[in-house]
């Protein structure tokens, strides 16, 4: 992320003068999916690529925003009847929105922003977003808010201005990370723990399917009905109060969609647990198993990975990769893979050159590295 490149285009659209300058990352989550909305845990991390935006008061009620990357404008107010049309616009007028409702007193500002977060792979640019707004506001107007409040204030805003009912892990991660660690956070009480995350002698590295297949809300859906009808049939709130041995006693009550969807659920809340020991160890060979076993469980017990990300996570196993594994709720995005420093150069050439032979494209490569929360950059 480049501040100067911000700041330069800051100084060009609002009268030549300089505000204060945010930044809040997007992130990866190492294992933990669609676990969420079953009362387990998600294990996601901050990195190093994210939105910056500046910021400056512009002594009026509007709020002036200039989006450096899509060259577009827009002026809002702070009413309710003042949503802009812009779909980009909308998350820092939710944001300012879901300050407002919690009592928080807004003035007038000029903004511009940029992000280095790759659109549609998963890494979650919308709440990088968010996050850079609800810290810079708090921070400017002196709110007093909580990091907590502003994941909150974030994840409102996605379901009450840009319409999508999204989980708090990805808020959460943009505003709680920390360089060289992972957060566990736990869906059902919200408490969140920090675990070490350094691994010497691998990277991480996300390769982009350029794939999105349809299907996936709807998908999604039946499948969160699913969990949930077992979860009803073993008299449990969530399926991570339930065992696989409670799950095999009602197998014949069930159906074997319904039953394949609740064990990939119970293993994979378990595998968070195994990473969580495996990380205070330093044993990155147990984590990149674990993830080896997620992709096996969300492509053939949640069946919601595709064709092309088991090609890639079929190449990292042939290349020696540690760990590999679809990353999100799937039907496309990315693979997440653990690799040793000196089997990286090989086995992202290998996945290039194979994929593009199968598919007629190469796959997007993205290095991450566990970086911090949202901060304050310059004033």
């Amino acid at each position: 992320m480049d501040i100067e490149h911000v700041r330069s285009r800051f100084i060009k659209h609002f009268d030549g003068s300089t505000g204060t300058v945010y930044a809040s990352p997007g992130r990866i989550n190492l294992i933990g999916e669609h676990t969420d909305y079953n009362g387990g845990f998600v294990f996601p991390g901050a990195i190093d690529k994210g939105m910056i935006a500046e910021i400056k008061l512009n002594g009026t009620k509007k709020v002036r925003a200039y989006s450096i990357d899509l060259k577009d404008y827009v002026e809002f107010g702070f009413e309710e009847e003042d949503a802009p049309r812009a779909s980009w616009a909308r998350y820092i007028y939710g944001v300012c929105r879901e300050i407002i409702k919690r009592g928080g007193k807004l003035e007038g500002f000029n903004t511009a922003f940029a992000g280095d977060v790759p659109l549609g792979a998963g890494m979650s640019s919308s709440a990088a977003l968010e996050s850079v707004y609800a810290y810079a506001l708090n921070d400017m107007f002196n709110l007093g808010i909580d990091k907590f409040e502003l994941a909150k204030i974030g994840q409102a805003t996605e379901h009450n201005y840009c319409g999508v009912k999204c989980g708090i892990m990805d808020q959460f991660a943009s505003l709680f990370g920390k360089k060289g660690n992972l957060i566990r956070l736990d869906c059902r009480s919200l408490e969140h723990e920090y675990f070490p995350f350094d691994p010497q002698g691998y990277k991480l590295v996300l390769l982009d399917s350029v794939v999105k297949h349809e299907l996936a809300s709807s998908a999604y859906n039946k499948r969160r009905e699913s969990c949930e009808r077992v979860a009803k049939k073993l008299n449990v709130e969530f399926l991570r109060d339930a065992s696989l041995g409670e799950l095999d006693a009602i197998k014949s009550e069930i159906t074997e969609e319904d039953y394949m969807r609740a064990k990939y659920v119970i293993e994979e809340i378990q595998r968070v647990l195994d990473v969580s020991d495996a990380l205070n160890k330093g044993d990155y060979e147990t984590v990149g198993q674990k993830m080896y076993e997620t992709h096996y469980g969300m492509s053939k017990l949640y069946e919601v990975s595709c064709e092309e990300l088991d090609f890639l996570n079929d190449i990292a196993k042939e290349c020696g990769v540690t760990g590999s594994r679809v990353m999100g709720g799937g039907f496309g995005g990315c693979t997440i893979n653990l690799v040793k420093d000196e089997l990286y150069e090989p086995f992202i050439a290998k996945a290039k050159e194979a994929y593009k032979a199968k598919y007629g494209r190469s796959p997007k490569v993205y290095d991450v590295v566990i970086s911090d929360g949202a901060r304050k950059l310059a004033d």
